[in-house]
Parts: structure tokens; C-alpha cells; sequence
């Protein structure tokens, strides 16, 4: 392909990314196709008393996520109870490791957590521990919320109507990330991505946004997280010749740049794009520099300054706030359904949690949504990570994904927000 007829099929194809971006959405809005929307029955039928349980990563390849998640819902807990709790008594709280797929302390902490009779379950951060336990949270009766899943399997999954989640589905982070590469002017790019449902979705929803903006995929690789060496797989990367890599991947990140370094592709050579998985600080972890220019996406909206110092106050050590004020956001909707139902029984909450999140009187707070159902109004909540907004089966219907750029000391800051409906 000669320079000008490449330069001309990026310009036709900016164009239209300009018309579409990740603002454009879908023509259906989810809200407005009302469904009957049933809880199981189950064990947990409620005893006055809200109980949160945390299923969250203390161990395993996304402990960067769990403080934030953490310090999201203890704050959350601090502020219903400063509000006056739920049902007129304290909401209590009870956190768990949720390690990762390749240990059972997701299933024992579940267990641990339901012997406690908690009613919701905040939690886990990775899709593919979610899947392990959902059956088992569902079937007790108790709500299974997560503040970080964003597997697309997870909207059609049989959960009883009891599975939601205020991270939005990777349809729109794979569509922001697509987009993100063809308008940086990259065509041919290679996916990396671990073999889990978090990764193997996410690589298909951001393969489908390439090819639909006049891009290709040139390689997909799918690896072993847990595998002592990716050379091979760098390997390919290398052979690919492609103009970009998007790397969708956890923790396992930190042994895959050096090799790509190794092996003459690393960020300074061929563009490497993060997901929100592997979005992290890695000042600690690679000589200044390795990372400069590089871009991710992360979900979420601006949660700005002040709700930032509020998490340090919970936790004085973050450093990485992501996910925090989507698990704040999960415990104030729970405790909000609560009071709704007049019942901290899971499954009364799971009816209610639609209604608190759409199509009422809007308020951003705890406490002024609780006056506005005590004086018999309809409620809309609005929270620090978005509007939320859920959707019958319990997804939001409308989010914002961050842009992110790696500066000299190999650490992110926000460059723009793109907002969009899913």
C-alpha cells in the first residue's frame, strides 16, 4: 500500500470514527425494554439487619484492584450509617479474599460469607472468578454485585435476577479501545490477551471495533496466565509486523514487557495499548521511560479530587483508585433497594435495585435519596462512578470509559473521557 493511498484510508476512516466514537452507542436503550424482572427464591430471606459481604482480591493477579474496591465500600458504609443506616439499624460489613482462578478461596470465602448471612456480595473484581461462584451466591438468595466484572456472558447469565453489576460490559470498552487504536492510525494490529472469560471477550469485543472501523486484527494470541515464560508468544507478536499491540492482561503484564523489550517490540518500537486490567502503576517495576507514551482505557468517569481524598481517608496507603467508586456506588444501591423493599432480605433487594437506579427523581447522595423515599418518591440515583442506569438484566446502560497515557516515571494520567450508551 503506497503513503497516500494509507493516509487516505485513515482520514475516511477518522471520519466516520468522528460520527461514532463510543458516544454513539447502541439505537435500543436496555431502560426502556421493560421485563419481568424475578428474583429466585433462596435461604436468605432477611433478619433487619444489612449485611455487605466483600469478595474482593487480597491475594492472587488483581490485587491492584482490590484497596480501591475496599476503601469504595467502607466509605459507602460509613456514609449510610452516618445517614442513619438502613431499616434503622447499622449496616455491617464483612470483607473476604477472593483470590484468582487458580485457587479455591473465592468458593471458601463464599461459604464463609453466607454461614455469616450476608445479603449482598460485592464482588469479585475478575470475571472469571465471578463465574466460579455466582451459582452459589444466586442459589442462596443472596445479591451477587460487582463493582469490576465486565465479561459480556454475564448479561444473558441465569442468575435469578439476582447478579448486577456497576462496571459496564466490555461491548463498550472494547469499542473505545477499537476506536481509540484506528484514530491513533494504526490498522494492523495484534491482540494479546489471557485465556480467561475477562480476556477472551474483551479480545473479541475490541477485534469486532477494529474490523468495523476499517482495521485488521493480524494475530490473536490467547495465553496462559499462569505460564513461566512468553517468549514464544512474544514471538509471534514480532512476527506479526503489525502497527500496534493491544495487551489484555493482569499481573502477568509485568514479565510480558521486559520480553517484549527482549525481543525488539517493546513500547518504544511498536505502540502497546492497556486494558483496565493491567492499567497500574509500574513505576516500581521497569527503568524510567519504558512506558512513556503508551495509552489504556479504564472505565469509569472522572470521580474527581474530593471523592479521592474521601477513599484516602478510609485507606491512607491507595495509590490506585480503580474500581473505588464503582464498589461505592454498588453498596449505596444495595442499601438504597433495601430501604425501597423495607426488607434486607437478597431477594427483596434484587427487585428494587432496577427502580432505584432509573427513571425517578434524580439525587447523588445516601441520605438525600433515603428523604426522597421516606416522602414517597420514585428515586434516580446518580453516583461517583455515573448515572448507572441499569437495565432489566441488571447492567448499566450507559457509562464512561477513561483515556490514559503513560508519562517518564511509567505511571497514567487521564487524557479524556469518552462517555457512551451500551
Amino acid at each position: 500500500m503506497t503513503r497516500h493511498s494509507r493516509m487516505s484510508r485513515i482520514a475516511v476512516i477518522l471520519g466516520l470514527a468522528g460520527l461514532t466514537l463510543i458516544g454513539c452507542g447502541n439505537a435500543d436503550d436496555p431502560a426502556k425494554e421493560k421485563s419481568a424482572y424475578r428474583a429466585g427464591p433462596g435461604a436468605n430471606e432477611g433478619n433487619g439487619e444489612l449485611v455487605l459481604g466483600t469478595l474482593l482480591p487480597q491475594t492472587g493477579n488483581l490485587t491492584v484492584l482490590g484497596p480501591g474496591e475496599f476503601a469504595g465500600v467502607g466509605l459507602a458504609v460509613k456514609d449510610i450509617n452516618a445517614a442513619g443506616g438502613v431499616l434503622g439499624k447499622p449496616v455491617r460489613k464483612i470483607d473476604s479474599d477472593s483470590g484468582d482462578t487458580s485457587t479455591d478461596i473465592a468458593t471458601q470465602s463464599v461459604n464463609r460469607l453466607l454461614v455469616e448471612k450476608v445479603d449482598t456480595i460485592i464482588g469479585a473484581a475478575s470475571s472469571g472468578v465471578s463465574f466460579t461462584v455466582i451459582d452459589k451466591i444466586t442459589g442462596a438468595g443472596v445479591v451477587h454485585f460487582s463493582a469490576a466484572n465486565t465479561s459480556p456472558k454475564f448479561t444473558d447469565y441465569p442468575d435469578k435476577g439476582l447478579y448486577f453489576r456497576t462496571a459496564p460490559s466490555d461491548v463498550l470498552q472494547g469499542r473505545g479501545m477499537g476506536e481509540l487504536v484506528i484514530a491513533d492510525g494504526h490498522l494492523d494490529t495484534v491482540i494479546m490477551a489471557l485465556d480467561d472469560p475477562y480476556g477472551t471477550g474483551l479480545a473479541e469485543n475490541v477485534e469486532k471495533s477494529i474490523t468495523a472501523g476499517g482495521g485488521k486484527v493480524v494475530e490473536k494470541i490467547i495465553y496462559d496466565p499462569k505460564a513461566a515464560s512468553y517468549s514464544a508468544e512474544v514471538s509471534k507478536v514480532a512476527a506479526a509486523e503489525a502497527e500496534a499491540l493491544v495487551l489484555i492482561g493482569f499481573d502477568e503484564t509485568r514479565k510480558i514487557i521486559p520480553e517484549l523489550v527482549a525481543q525488539g517490540v517493546g513500547p518504544d518500537k511498536l505502540p502497546v495499548y492497556f486494558v483496565d486490567g493491567n492499567l497500574g502503576d509500574y513505576s516500581k517495576d521497569f527503568k524510567r521511560g519504558v512506558l512513556k507514551g503508551m495509552k489504556g482505557t479504564l472505565p469509569g468517569a472522572e470521580s474527581g479530587d474530593d471523592f479521592r481524598k474521601r477513599l484516602l481517608e478510609v485507606d491512607p496507603k491507595l495509590t490506585d483508585f480503580s474500581y473505588g467508586p464503582e464498589a461505592y456506588d454498588a453498596a449505596v444501591l444495595t442499601a438504597l433497594a433495601a430501604v425501597a423493599a423495607k426488607s434486607d432480605a437478597g431477594t427483596a433487594i434484587a427487585t428494587k435495585l432496577v427502580d432505584v437506579s432509573r427513571d425517578g427523581k434524580k439525587c447523588t447522595t445516601f441520605a438525600d435519596c433515603v428523604a426522597l423515599l421516606s416522602s414517597g418518591e420514585n428515586i434516580d440515583y446518580d453516583g461517583v462512578s455515573g448515572p448507572v442506569e441499569f437495565s432489566d438484566k441488571g447492567d448499566p446502560t450507559e457509562a464512561t470509559v477513561g483515556i490514559y497515557q503513560y508519562g517518564e516515571d511509567n505511571t497514567f494520567k487521564n487524557i479524556e473521557y469518552r462517555a457512551g450508551k451500551i
